[in-house]
């Protein structure tokens, strides 16, 4: 250990950055050989937490290996000047060194006993050792898989898509303006490329190689990557053609031949695409049109376009007000806030007499309300310290089959604690119903989810439509009548939980809860509650949950005639 402190204390800074060349090398291979059980780490921020723990176990076992290493180099390297500076004698006046007995032995020497040795240890594969820590850390330590890093790719780029974040600016660190992390090497920025490529996402591939290029050009020449301009100009060619832009990739093949003249696939590629810009110019007939004044003719093409009229907002595809309501480009107008107010409410319940809640109004037609401080400190704890360990990759139910599946549009991990486990699980039920005054007998159990990175949940209803005939069949409680949403962390950017519908945004604060009815009184799904939980940008987002069925509800929230709203006054 000690040569490995002396080692590192008098490394260079070009060794600095080659040993975080070869341990970036040594994570990836052994990310992708790795054949243990997938766990998804990209899921929840909690698991990911644990990469950086097999992380310092590698760095320190490479610096293991490195220093073995260093030391049989130094050994040669003296060598090296030793024989080097005999060599140098004797080359001087070879006769009268080779006429020197002493001279003459010391040469055979060098040549028998003396060159076996550094042979041997040329051969000699020091850090072997090394070699099979990581085979066995790899069936004790959490190692992310081929999912994983798709995974953590793709989230980087819903990142960039929702928050219309600059690929440039990503790959310097930023994240709306603030500088979270080092910049990515032109190396990150080709893999970002190459795992949209994976997944057949053109967009994204151009942007990612495009600045994986720029990057290469401005890297210093002797710098050592994973990839060349070559093969940056195959992906950007191939991912511009299926964008539609035949010339451009037809350009880009080109230059990549100038580079690997005898390159196959390009070779393939360019007389392909020369053939299909043939065909279209042979298929496009130019239409001609006369002027107003029976002037020159001019192609249809030359002519201003005819702008469209700007859609109003209210036309705006749920995909877009989702992303505008997480960016908090929609914000609600002061007569929509002007109704709404704070209070403290004990909802008829005497010890809230002496502790009332705090309630905030959020919407009142469907009725929103948030509950502030209603989660302790020592309750999330205890809360994340029983999840963890059951975490799995969260499900959504299968309309048809009733079945759950995980799905892309649903990236987190979660876990269910049930109410009689712990005292502090049993305080917040109980706490839920003081809170809604309904009856917790028919609701399900506390739902704990960890978002992971970039972790969403897509526009979705809490309650089961009905065309979702099988969906809570097993339960035998009805449909889900209200949803208590716990935050239990804060969220440094993004993570809101957004109604599209109704325009609204809650910001996670840690403490707070969140509750509003699924359905109508009628006991009809209210498609107004439909909500999402925005991409978390930066920070670690935590929420507990409690759905709350129809059963045993029948006469605490009976069916009626009257509106919905003020059928419940909180």
């Amino acid at each position: 250990m000690k040569q490995h402190i002396n080692y590192q204390r008098h490394t260079s800074r070009s060794s600095n950055s080659l040993l975080w060349n070869i341990l970036r090398v040594v994570f990836i291979i052994s990310a992708l050989t790795l054949q243990v059980t997938r766990t998804e780490v990209f899921t929840a921020l909690a698991e990911m937490e644990e990469l950086l723990e097999t992380e310092s176990v590698l760095l320190s076992n490479l610096v293991g290996y490195i220093g073995v290493q260093q030391h049989k180099l130094n050994y040669l390297k003296t060598k090296v000047e030793e024989y080097r500076r005999e060599h140098t004698e004797a080359s001087a006046d070879i006769s009268t060194y080779v006429s020197n007995p002493i001279n003459a032995y010391l040469l055979t020497k060098r040549l028998t006993s003396d060159w076996k040795q550094v042979e041997t240890l040329m051969a000699q594969d020091v850090g072997s050792e090394f070699l099979k820590n990581i085979t066995n850390y790899r069936n004790v330590l959490k190692f992310p898989s081929d999912e994983d890093l798709n995974g953590a790719a793709v989230a980087l780029m819903r990142l960039q898509d929702t928050y219309n974040l600059d690929t440039s600016s990503v790959a310097r660190g930023q994240l709306n303006g603030v500088q979270y992390s080092s910049e990515m090497s032109s190396d990150d920025c080709f893999e970002m490329g190459r795992q949209s490529y994976v997944n057949s996402d053109y967009y994204h591939t151009v942007l990612w190689m495009q600045e994986a290029m720029s990057r290469l050009l401005e890297e210093p020449v002797n710098r050592t990557t994973s990839f060349s301009k070559a093969d940056v100009l195959e992906y950007l060619a191939f991912s511009t053609y299926k964008q539609g832009n035949l010339e451009s990739a037809l350009t880009m093949t080109n230059e990549l031949l100038e580079i690997v003249p005898d390159h196959e696939r390009a070779s393939g590629n360019k007389v392909f695409y020369e053939k299909e810009l043939e065909e279209i110019a042979q298929k496009t007939v130019k239409k001609k049109v006369k002027r107003d004044d029976g002037s020159d003719e001019v192609a249809i093409s030359d002519l201003p376009i005819e702008l469209k009229e700007e859609q109003d907002s209210l036309d705006l595809s749920e995909r877009k007000v989702y992303e505008m309501l997480c960016r908090g480009d929609l914000k609600p107008h002061p007569s929509q806030l002007r109704s709404l107010r704070c209070r403290y409410v004990n909802n008829g319940i005497p010890f809230l007499r002496l502790a009332p809640f705090k309630l905030e109004e959020i919407n009142e037609d469907p009725m929103i309300v948030i509950y502030h401080d209603v989660m302790y400190d020592s309750e999330i704890e205890v809360v994340k310290k029983m999840a963890k360990p059951r975490f799995r990759r969260a499900t959504v139910q299968n309309a048809k089959t009733g079945e759950l599946e995980t799905a892309h549009y649903r990236i987190s991990k979660s876990s269910w604690l049930k109410t009689e486990e712990h005292p502090v699980i049993g305080n917040i039920v109980q706490r839920t119903a003081d809170m809604t005054r309904l009856d917790m007998a028919s609701a399900e159990e506390l739902q704990v989810v960890n978002y992971g990175i970039g972790g969403h949940y897509e526009p979705h209803f809490d309650f089961a439509r009905k065309e979702e005939s099988r969906a809570f069949h097993n339960l035998g409680t009805g449909n889900r009548i209200a949803t208590v949403l716990f935050y239990m962390s804060d969220v440094e950017q993004g993570g809101a939980t957004v109604f599209t519908a109704l325009r609204k945004a809650l910001q996670p604060k840690k403490g707070t809860a969140a509750f509003w009815w699924n359905l109508h009184k009628s006991g009809e799904g209210d498609f107004r509650t439909r909500h999402a939980a925005c991409p978390v940008l930066t920070g670690s987002k935590w929420v507990s949950n409690k759905w709350i069925h129809e059963r045993e509800q029948e006469f605490i929230r009976p069916c009626g005639l009257e509106p919905d709203h003020g059928e419940f006054a909180i």
